[in-house]
């Protein structure tokens, strides 16, 4: 491996050269089909080229596993309790703690589950690269606003709610994983303190947008994919700890839960009691992966959390 041979540092700018290369590349190969798909009016030809598209992100992530395997000693951790199929679609939720998370879902997803979709903050549409190649391929992009603005207008609210039944229309043409980061940021002590997390490791999950997907796809999905993502701890900005190899052990579990019929078709806002039922089942699950961290990090302190970028 060359991160053992060359210093840390020298290792970093190696592997953000290499892995931006590689997206670089690949976003090239993307290019031609993503300008077609949205100059040929024809749904045929453009689902067509969206299936293109979503092949170029997994040759994405098989390059990204040539790079680690160049330059990272990782031991990947990885525990499946649970059988996927490639052919069904599945609900993706997971804790969110690094750009890192995306890479890692792309590269143990990427031959196991139908395309990966991620809802995205709307900052990201204007991301070099990323923003158009996600909008290229449908993924939907969720605005933010401030308390104060959704008091001035509480219409806006709901405007993140009529993003995701949009994007759920798209979903049902063709088989896909739906990734949700329900903690809807990333994680740092900070955060979980000034937000009164009852975890340890995790900020408190954000339901509406999980049950909305849920009553709108519901019906398809074979299943809910529990993905729970450890690093080791570290000083350092996450991102840069993996990218000079300290992160040589990631422990990575997926789980597979039924989807709970039950909670499917129900209305998350306007029945208190249907409120309550889906936040319990969502909470159970950030409970046991909160616990699952727990073990994995042994304890770990604030002292040592990593710094999460």
């Amino acid at each position: 491996m060359i991160s053992v041979l060359l210093p840390p540092s020298l290792v970093g700018i190696i592997g953000f050269v290499m892995l931006l290369a590689v997206l670089t590349g690949c976003f090239l190969l993307l290019l031609p089909f993503a300008l077609i798909k949205f100059l040929v009016p024809i749904p045929a030809f453009r689902r067509a080229c969206t299936d293109v598209l979503f092949a170029i992100v997994r040759l994405w992530g098989d390059a990204n596993e040539v790079v680690f395997r160049l330059l990272y000693p990782i031991q990947w951790d990885v525990e499946f309790a649970g059988w996927l199929d490639p052919r069904s679609s599945y609900l993706l939720v997971s804790n969110h703690q690094s750009w890192i998370d995306i890479l890692l879902v792309v590269h143990v997803f990427r031959h196991r589950v139908p395309p990966v979709c991620f809802f995205l903050k709307q900052e990201l549409l204007w991301v070099p690269i990323i923003g158009f190649a996600c909008w290229a391929m449908d993924f939907p992009f969720m605005k933010r606003h401030s308390r104060e603005a959704i008091e001035r207008n509480p219409a806006l609210k709901n405007e993140d709610l009529e993003t995701t039944r949009r994007a759920c229309e798209k979903f049902r043409q063709h088989p896909a994983t739906i990734v949700n980061f329900a903690e809807g940021t990333r994680f740092t002590e900070e955060k979980r303190i000034a937000r009164q997390s009852p975890y340890r490791h995790l900020l408190r999950p954000k339901a509406a947008g999980l049950s909305f997907t849920l009553n709108a796809m519901g019906d398809q999905f074979a299943g809910v994919v529990d993905l729970t993502i450890a690093y080791k701890p570290t000083r350092q900005p996450l991102i840069w700890s993996f990218l000079t190899g300290e992160q040589n052990h990631i422990g990575i579990h997926v789980g597979v839960l039924p989807v709970p019929q039950e909670l499917v078709a129900g209305n998350y806002q306007g029945d208190a009691e249907f409120r309550t039922r889906f936040q319990n089942w969502l909470n159970a699950i950030w409970t046991r992966k909160d616990a699952r961290l727990d073990k994995w990090l042994g304890g770990v302190t604030a002292a040592v959390r990593p710094r999460m970028t």
